[in-house]
């Protein structure tokens, strides 16, 4: 029997992180054949030489895409997806692929998907329908949704926002977000083997923070950083230690690393880096007493490992979040005292409600069950209403 051939699409630590396990799987069933290609930040020293991770995996590279991110000005990030349109095209011209698998709210990936649209290639998205007000991504998400055929949501809500978009229910699975399925199947580095890997020690509170540019704002969110790292300093006590990503590619980002490198370069209890990688972070998410900033991971895989966040600023607004996060203006009074809410936070509590940490299954399933290639390519609009009511 011919196996179905999935070509997914990772442009950076996070998705790839994300994804990790569903690739695997993927790689790993007798039906299916998995083939990547890898674009954006992946291919970045300044982000960390990612791509290094992906080959360590023996997940297959089909092809690698530069996108020249050294400009991240907003015209910057337009050439960059040009780039990143023009080389998807090209593989997936030689890929014969089935399918592409796509993941979240990237300009890259919007790239992908249309690339993917154009060559008439079926494209399965996860999570699609979430929402973050505050960031261009929200944008692109939506665009998204239209382009693609499966839908794999993260949870209910969600798959009502797919609905509205007058996406067909048959097209539209809840099945989670496949970031929790790691944190269920991949036990947690221990923190003295942790700290070797860090080659640093961890501080009696440790703080997971990561800041990354809210786009619609007209400084691209610098005025908030600032706000966040005076109130780190304002909670600081000795003994602390605070452990900094750095930003992702998005318009501002290169000024916020700047920031943050200028502000920690006096402050030897605080560690910056490109990228932990995946395996590192969610050890360090696990023994953090806080995640603090605007990303993403501290609303999905935070409250799974029972980690309290404090959510900064517009980024995520809209986002579904868990009991363990505490939401604060971007003022430095407010972080503190969402700080010291989180601090306070009984983390056995946390409940997340983004899945059971089986998503991996579930959209495997669903792949397997979807109709011919040509059904799947023929979209009908589902209204909401009934035709002629209001």
């Amino acid at each position: 029997m011919t196996r179905l051939k999935i070509t997914a699409v990772t442009g950076s630590r996070a998705d790839f992180g994300i994804m990790r396990w569903l690739l695997q799987d993927i790689a790993n069933d007798a039906d299916l054949e998995l083939t990547l290609i890898v674009t954006g930040t992946h291919l970045e020293v300044a982000h960390g030489n990612t791509v290094d991770e992906i080959v360590a995996s023996g997940l297959p590279i089909a092809a690698r895409v530069p996108i020249a991110l050294t400009d991240d000005s907003p015209r910057g990030i337009a050439q960059s997806m040009a780039l990143a349109l023009t080389g998807i095209a090209n593989a997936l011209a030689t890929l014969r692929s089935d399918l592409v698998l796509l993941l979240g709210d990237r300009f890259e990936i919007m790239a992908a998907a249309e690339a993917a649209m154009l060559c008439r290639i079926p494209i399965a998205h996860i999570a699609g329908g979430d929402v973050s007000e505050g960031a261009i991504d929200d944008v692109i998400r939506h665009a998204i949704t239209k382009m693609a055929h499966l839908h794999f949501v993260t949870n209910k809500e969600s798959a009502a926002r797919v609905r509205q978009m007058g996406e067909e229910d048959a097209r539209i699975f809840v099945t989670g977000s496949p970031a929790l399925d790691h944190l269920r199947r991949s036990p947690l580095v221990p923190r003295d083997e942790l700290e070797v890997l860090l080659d640093a020690r961890l501080g009696q509170r440790n703080i997971l923070a990561t800041f990354h540019p809210e786009t619609l704002a007209d400084d691209f969110g610098l005025t908030q950083l600032d706000e966040m790292l005076a109130a780190i300093d304002a909670v600081y006590a000795v003994g602390d230690a605070i452990w900094f990503t750095k930003s992702n590619a998005d318009s501002g980002g290169v000024e916020i690393n700047r920031r943050v490198e200028q502000w920690s370069a006096d402050r030897d209890w605080v560690r910056v880096y490109p990228s932990l990688g995946h395996t590192n972070y969610v050890a360090l998410l696990g023994l953090a007493d806080v995640v603090l900033g605007n990303s993403s991971s501290g609303l999905y895989e935070a409250p799974a490992v029972g980690t309290a966040t404090v959510n900064i600023g517009g980024r995520q607004g809209g986002r579904l979040t868990a009991n363990s996060v505490f939401n604060a203006a971007p003022e430095r009074t407010a972080i503190v005292d969402a700080i010291s809410q989180a601090l306070a936070f009984d983390r056995a509590s946390a409940r997340s409600p983004y899945g059971d940490g089986h998503a991996s299954e579930k959209i495997i399933t669903a792949i397997k069950a979807a109709p011919p290639r040509a059904e799947l390519l023929h979209k009908r609009f589902t209204p909401l209403c009934v035709s002629g009511s209001l």
